[in-house]
């Protein structure tokens, strides 16, 4: 499946002192070392194989959920602006793109604050908590800290990878060290249809000036 890559979201990226901690949002891909020292990739560890959760180069045991996988569940048409004010500051705080912001929420949690991920991820932005917690996000399921935190991970990775909004997208689903080791889109299928949906929806964000009415 090939991915067409749009333009730079970012013309300028000031750095700003801004530490650049290379983890992923969802912590979700798993590796495989077999006999002979190669290293397997997958988003979907059910094959037998003795898959570890990858972080960063490193393996380490699988991340336990914290709780039940939740859904979500919020059919409130009025979710789509509910947490306008939030994105609009936190697009400003980070210097990011409020369509963007507004399709990584559609995706990871469709505006829904209580959806849980099978592997633990919360809220709108769907943050992982050790993620959360290098964000300095106070509580992960508030909104207004989820959309900061997470936003502010995203700004991170756009650093990281110079505004490359495919490379960015597909670092907030798979990690920055999936997308350095491939370079470029991880051959992941979750990932791959992730950066789709997300450019897909930011495209839409972009042309309607209405977030309701891009958001359906």
């Amino acid at each position: 499946m090939s991915i067409e890559r749009p333009a730079r979201f970012l013309a300028v990226l000031a750095v700003g002192g801004m530490a650049l901690l290379a983890r992923s949002a969802r912590a979700e891909i798993y590796v495989y070392k077999d006999a002979t020292g190669a290293e397997h990739f997958t988003n979907r560890p059910g094959d037998g194989k003795r898959y570890r959760l990858y972080r960063g180069g490193a393996e380490a045991p699988a991340a336990r959920s914290g709780g039940r996988p939740t859904p979500p569940r919020d059919r409130d048409a009025a979710r789509y602006t509910r947490y306008d004010p939030w994105i609009v500051q936190a697009a400003a705080l980070y210097q990011m793109p409020e369509p963007l912001i507004r399709a990584i929420i559609r995706q990871e949690s469709d505006y829904d604050p209580r959806a849980v991920s099978v592997a633990g991820a919360r809220g709108l932005m769907q943050l992982m908590p050790d993620t959360a917690k290098r964000m300095n996000v106070r509580d992960i399921v508030d909104p207004h800290d989820n959309i900061l935190g997470g936003v502010r991970f995203l700004r991170e990775l756009a650093t990281e990878f110079h505004g490359d909004l495919t490379l960015t997208v597909a670092a907030y689903n798979a990690g920055d060290a999936a997308v350095l080791r491939f370079s470029g889109v991880p051959p992941f299928p979750e990932t791959r249809d992730y950066v789709a949906a997300v450019t897909a929806y930011y495209r839409r964000y972009r042309a309607l000036e209405d977030p309701l009415e891009a958001s359906r």
